[in-house]
């Protein structure tokens, strides 16, 4: 009996504002066959307070991805190449590292990220809002983006530049996918 041919699932992390999604939906036009399943596209219960829980450990596992992995189990099914995770987690997680078999840590400057973010975020913010959102990040929210750093980043199977032009990382990523 020949077993059929899985996808190859690629799971894409970085910190908030790091790139992932750019870089996920650039990887998705370039790769044939492919389909992508977004972490924020969920609603998952896990812990109200990120900071608190990464104070407290950050234990990937604290958040319930079963809708995630549901999605993941059809899409493994298809017949298709590729399944590309936009998963802050990554290897982390573990009911999603066992279907995960090549990581990407997309490692952008923290000041880039977050210059990013609020412009993506706060777009129509006021400026108040801009403000306290940056008090947040520097008493709180930067502990965050660390953490990532300490957790994610080391178990990845490859680490990319993230301040390089989004078409040289998607060149770079399919040179190492063929590889």
């Amino acid at each position: 009996m020949i077993k059929e041919k899985t996808p190859f699932v690629i799971a894409i992390s970085a910190v908030s504002g790091g790139g992932k999604t750019t870089i996920t939906k650039l990887l998705n036009q370039k790769l044939h066959n492919s389909k992508i399943l977004f972490f924020d596209e969920y609603n998952f219960n896990g812990p109200d307070d990120i900071i608190n829980w990464v104070d407290n450990g950050g234990d990937a596992n604290d958040w319930d991805v079963s809708p995630l992995i549901k999605d993941l189990q059809v899409l493994l099914t298809e017949s298709l190449d590729y399944i590309i995770l936009d998963f802050p987690f990554s290897y982390k997680h573990s009911q999603v590292s066992k279907f995960i078999d090549f990581s990407i840590f997309i490692d952008t400057p923290l000041d880039i990220a977050l210059a990013r973010r609020v412009t993506r975020d706060f777009c129509n913010s006021s400026t108040e809002d801009i403000l306290s959102e940056m008090k947040n990040y520097t008493s709180r929210g930067r502990r965050g983006y660390l953490n990532m750093l300490e957790t994610i980043k080391p178990d990845a199977d490859f680490v990319i530049d993230g301040t390089l032009q989004a078409a040289e990382v998607i060149n770079i990523i399919l040179d190492n996918l063929k590889n």
